[in-house]
């Protein structure tokens, strides 16, 4: 069973790729990671398609990041690390053809892996972005290089250390930049593929070395703070059993700002 549906306009040049686990709010697993890189290589090669639309399916969640139940082996050596989602967004394929994302419900933990490499997102007012990761002793690393690639450095730290206690809401995403307009409920695909097919509209060179440029903007501080995350993660994640318990028996409750 498929983990993603693909629609594609070859009118418009628009395809809306969806993440298809509602029942686990588009938690993702690991045939959800293979079928998103063989997707975005796949994009590389189709000229037909010239923008990208990616949402998650339900009215829940965008995504809530990797899958609890996904079982990742990992090596002894604190000096590797096996991260499934390292590449999973479309930029860590070399796709560089613009990809909108649209958010209703939560986006969080590594969702940001895929709204980190998305060239803008557009949220409707039921959306609401959060990181659980300190809250169950783990290491907030990709995540927040991610996001602080577009987002005020305060508003980083202050998702990430503050965990599941506080959601910041589609307004506050706005205000500081994650977002860049936010909708009516159930109406943020729709918006996001008007954008695109504006986009795919004009001349694709033109659209791809725009989208390259701005990118090649902020890569090198990116490449370098990525490349620590591995090893922060290592040295300072909880055990997976020590998580687990935390997860089991924590109740947090959260505000929304």
């Amino acid at each position: 069973m498929t983990a993603l549906r693909t629609t594609t306009d070859k009118e418009t040049g628009v395809a809306v790729v969806t993440l298809d686990r509602p029942d686990r709010l588009n938690a993702i697993d690991l045939e959800m990671t293979a079928q998103l890189k063989s997707l975005w290589a796949e994009f590389r090669f189709d000229d037909s398609i010239r923008a990208i639309v990616l949402t998650g399916a339900g009215d829940r969640a965008f995504s809530t990041g990797l899958d609890r139940d996904a079982e990742i082996p990992q090596p002894a050596s604190p000096y590797m690390l096996d991260d499934p989602l390292a590449s999973i967004g479309p930029k860590a394929s070399d796709l560089w053809k613009p990809v909108i994302a649209a958010v209703n419900g939560m986006a969080c933990g590594g969702a940001f892996y895929l709204l980190g490499e998305a060239d803008f997102v557009i949220a409707d007012e039921t959306a609401t972005f959060f990181d659980p990761h300190t809250t169950y002793g783990m290491v907030s690393a990709y995540e927040s290089v991610y996001l602080a690639q577009r987002t005020p450095f305060g508003e980083v730290a202050r998702m990430a250390l503050m965990g599941t206690a506080e959601r910041v809401s589609a307004r506050r995403a706005y205000e500081v930049g994650l977002v860049s307009e936010v909708t009516e409920p159930g109406e943020s695909v729709e918006a996001a593929v008007r954008c695109a097919t504006v986009i795919a509209s004009y001349p694709p060179a033109a659209v791809q070395g725009t989208v390259r440029a701005l990118w090649s903007a902020q890569e090198a501080t990116r490449t370098a703070a990525l490349s620590q995350a591995p090893q922060l993660i290592t040295l300072g994640n909880l055990p997976p059993d020590a998580q687990t318990h935390l997860f089991n028996t924590r109740s947090p409750t959260s505000r929304t700002r």
